[in-house]
């Protein structure tokens, strides 16, 4: 497809923000994770950036800081962020793991949100010289229409992995099964002949 200047510049944005790696000391990377844990529990006062409180919503420990995994730092953070802005209702369902029948082990919330960023990274592997897949180049069409694409891409795609995660009845130690199939789901629906945007995804409907 044409590269446009406008597209060109949306590819270097998004580029930039795979490359940032979460920083404590960084105060707008602070006023993130604070804003996330606002968007998520509003009535509730946080009590620190290193908390227990943060184990909550799916941190494996009380320092959510370092599960942010290497090749998808703050964009992570980013995303969760803006499913929990954007999606508010379908958010709040998959943190309280509301629906369905769940397992008694179930994925922590947060970290399979890292983890959705960064099978996402991967498929769309923009910083190949060519694409490998078709996939790619759909994608940058979606991302001419759309800024927001990869954030829109991320909610869809988690909530592709909760149903998944329940079809299965998955357990925490089949959690990589589950992200691979999940990942075959979201690239079917993008090679839809009738799918131009993510809005068109047959999934998006399970945000709405």
């Amino acid at each position: 497809m044409q590269m446009t200047n406008t597209l060109e510049e949306r590819v270097r944005r998004l580029k930039h923000r795979m490359k940032v790696h979460f920083d404590t000391s960084r105060t707008d990377h602070q006023a993130a994770l604070r804003a996330l844990w606002s968007a998520t529990y509003p009535d509730i006062k946080l009590c620190g950036l290193v908390s227990d409180q943060w184990k909550e919503m799916g941190w494996q420990g009380k320092d959510p800081s370092t599960d942010f995994r290497l090749g998808a730092g703050f964009i992570s953070l980013e995303n969760l962020l803006f499913f929990a802005k954007t999606f508010s209702i379908s958010f709040q369902r998959l943190l309280k793991k509301q629906g369905g029948k769940r397992s008694a082990w179930e994925y922590p919330f947060a970290v399979a949100g890292v983890n959705v960023t960064f099978m996402i990274m991967q498929m769309l592997d923009l910083d190949a010289t060519k694409p490998r897949t078709f996939v790619r180049s759909v994608f940058m069409q979606m991302l001419s229409e759309n800024e927001w694409a990869f954030d829109l891409l991320y909610c869809v795609a988690f909530v592709i992995m909760d149903k998944q995660w329940l079809e299965r009845n998955a357990t925490y130690m089949e959690f990589n099964e589950v992200l691979k199939s999940t990942r075959a789901q979201v690239e079917r629906e993008l090679l839809m002949d009738d799918v131009l945007r993510i809005e068109d995804m047959p999934s998006y409907t399970l945000l709405c």
